[in-house]
């Protein structure tokens, strides 16, 4: 639909809701004198215009000769140039008809937190996951069940490899040289019988055998069987992917192991607040089960996707976990601190969003509105922050702003029209 058609159906529509108000005016009874005293005070009418071709004027109301629709009353108001572009003026009347009601634009003191809840996971940075780095068979499981506490060096498993007992022997036979040899008088031979031994010395390291291991084996002079592995942290088992009598290879992951002296969680904040959220921001947790306790931390994270389907981004927040009291799955209450200010603060109910501008109707004098462009803060609750185009003690339409929006909408489609037909007379 182009855009003209779009703009005749605004136009249709408001002249609808003018003519309803028209009409429930006229079937409405006599009122009281009193009343009719503030009647007296409406402006005064210049001329009647046909709604539909603003350039035919008449002196008294009636019908229009071409579109049969009633003619439009235009006031002295009204007048381009001695108002701004939309400015509706409403007797008491049509206030009351249409239920309009004021609200004063305030100057608040601003400390407005984000409220919102979390799901308690992993620090992921401290999760370790154990591979095997020498194919062989699991000789004994020290660590047999998921969930377990295990402390940094605590044996986990023992492994029997014939890779690693054959080059438990090449090191041994190379401590023998070294022995032998390693005072030769011939330099290569001294060198040779040196190199030989820190050779396999080195593929006993990288297979992850201690130095405590490979001092026993010097001292015995029998390789070892079945090699121990220890657990590189303290923390809880999250996974065992082993069994006794199993052969594994470099490929298997046989624990996984988390630390939980730290603990995330990942709050959900909504796409409007989330201007407001930034790393190193404090936080406070609380429990959903009830207890009373606070957790203070810090966000560590915002993430840069937003879900599509709550429209909400992820926040990390960090704590510290040094009781354990704080479990992976737990739900929690967040609060995060936004700091606080002053600021002007309106009614949300009171602002028309068009989506490409938001307007506000301010009094400008008794039973005169001016539309005026706004632009908006953070939202509190039922009102929201003004950041430009009000000031305070503006007042402000709070109820029944939609209907003096067409009627504005209206005026500044015939104010258009009759600046089109003069410049066309011209």
């Amino acid at each position: 639909m182009s855009k003209k058609w779009i703009f005749l159906v605004i136009v249709f529509i408001a002249i609808v809701m003018v003519f309803y108000w028209q009409f429930a005016i006229s079937q409405e009874s006599p009122k009281p004198a009193h009343q009719h005293a503030v009647e007296t005070q409406e402006p005064k009418i210049l001329y009647w215009v046909d709604p539909m071709h603003p350039s035919y004027k008449s002196d008294k109301p009636g019908i229009a000769p071409d579109c049969g629709m009633q003619l439009t009353p235009v006031y002295e108001s009204d007048k381009p140039g001695q108002a701004p572009t939309g400015t509706v003026t409403l007797s008491a009347r049509k206030q009351q008809l249409i239920n309009l009601k004021l609200a004063v634009v305030t100057e608040a003191h601003i400390m407005q937190n984000i409220r919102t809840v979390g799901v308690l996971q992993y620090d992921e940075t401290k999760v370790v996951k154990i591979h095997s780095k020498i194919d062989g068979w699991i000789e004994k499981v020290y660590a047999n069940y998921t969930g377990r506490f295990v402390r940094k060096g605590q044996a986990l498993f023992s492994i029997y490899s014939p890779e690693l007992v054959a080059t438990q022997q090449e090191y041994l036979l190379a401590v023998k040289a070294e022995k032998t040899l390693g005072n030769s008088s011939f330099p290569d031979v001294s060198s040779g019988s040196k190199a030989l031994k820190e050779s396999a010395y080195r593929r006993l390291k990288l297979w992850d055998v201690s130095d405590q291991q490979i001092k026993k084996l010097e001292e015995t002079g029998t390789p070892i069987t079945s090699v121990i592995f220890y657990s590189p942290l303290s923390g809880y088992v999250l996974s065992k992917d082993i069994f006794e009598k199993q052969r594994i290879d470099y490929q298997t992951e046989t624990y996984s192991i988390v630390d939980l002296s730290t603990i995330w969680v990942m709050a959900d904040v909504y796409e409007y607040e989330a201007g407001r959220v930034h790393e190193g921001q404090d936080a406070i947790m609380t429990l959903s089960y009830g207890s009373e306790e606070q957790f203070r931390g810090k966000v560590a994270y915002v993430y840069p996707e937003l879900n599509n389907a709550t429209r909400t981004i992820k926040a990390r927040i960090e704590f510290a976990n040094s009781n354990l009291a704080l479990r992976p799955g737990m739900y929690a209450n967040v609060e995060l601190d936004t700091g606080h200010g002053s600021g002007l603060v309106i009614p949300v109910d009171a602002v028309l969003d068009s989506g490409k501008r938001k307007v506000v109707f301010v009094q400008v004098s008794e039973g005169e509105f001016e539309p005026r462009e706004v632009a908006l803060g953070q939202r509190l609750d039922e009102n929201v922050v003004v950041t430009s185009g009000l000031n305070a003690g503006d007042k402000i339409v709070a109820s029944g702003n939609f209907l003096i929006d067409s009627e504005s909408e209206l005026k500044s489609a015939f104010e258009s029209m009759e600046k089109a037909d003069h410049q066309h007379g011209q």
